[in-house]
């Protein structure tokens, strides 16, 4: 199977097809499921009609599912920066955390250091770029909210891997909010935009915009995730543009 040269276990999933296009994305999801075992099982059963190219278990063994010539499917329904075939486009890797329903624990050190590792010999491979280095979240907004707010960006990226500035502050101050208008809300939706997300440039603060913010705020600024574009939300998403 084409892949990392990173000592790793095979366990084929059948839940494949192929690529249209180049790699130039990187997903990063956690399981919600209870154990490894069980979300590889279920990764590589025909009925789930699931599955992605890796996953990284608590211990950081790593585990390949799909080669990564082929589409695995990770995604589902989702888009970044115009791109809607999120699966052709992409490598999916799932990290063993049960999830927001299980109680939601701390990505151990060692789980997280060969995601790393992963990473970077993924990203080196492809010639992935940092801001396409994304949460499922980031690309299905509301539907996902995985890897989720505890997921530690800031580590990654001090190994090289993702896009990341230091997030500004929680403060008080203005802030946008859901049934807001005009032209702030215009500005914040197309900087949103810009960045990648897929969002409308209405003028109106509506459901969609908050969903999009919150999956912003679990990714960038995880402090406090309530869809509310306040100060250090906006200054935070105006430092990552400035930032490339």
């Amino acid at each position: 199977m084409i892949g990392t040269s990173l000592p790793h276990k095979l366990q084929r999933s059948p839940n494949i097809n192929d690529r249209r296009a180049k790699v130039s994305i990187l997903i990063l999801h956690y399981t919600g499921m209870s154990d490894a075992k069980r979300a590889c099982d279920w990764l590589c059963n025909e009925e789930s009609e699931v599955s992605c190219h890796y996953l990284v278990d608590e211990q950081g063994a790593i585990i390949q599912m799909v080669d990564e010539a082929k589409r695995a499917w990770h995604a589902g329904v989702s888009s970044w920066a115009g791109v809607e075939d999120i699966n052709s486009h992409s490598i999916g890797i799932e990290i063993q955390n049960p999830g927001h329903t299980m109680g939601y624990p701390e990505f151990p050190a060692r789980q997280m250091e060969h995601v790393a590792a992963l990473c970077q010999d993924i990203i080196a491979r492809h010639a992935i770029k940092p801001r396409n280095v994304l949460a499922h979240s980031d690309v299905a907004p509301g539907r996902k909210i995985d890897p989720g707010e505890k997921f530690d960006w800031h580590f990654l990226h001090q190994k090289g891997v993702g896009h990341y500035v230091t997030p500004e502050l929680v403060s008080g101050g203005t802030f946008l909010q859901l049934g807001d208008a005009g032209d702030p809300v215009t500005a914040l939706q197309g900087l949103l935009k810009m960045y990648g997300y897929g969002l409308e440039v209405t003028g109106t603060f509506d459901q969609r915009t908050k969903i999009v913010v919150e999956a912003f705020q679990r990714h960038f600024r995880q402090e406090r995730v309530d869809g509310v574009a306040d100060i250090s939300t906006v200054a935070t998403l105006h430092k990552l543009l400035r930032a490339g």
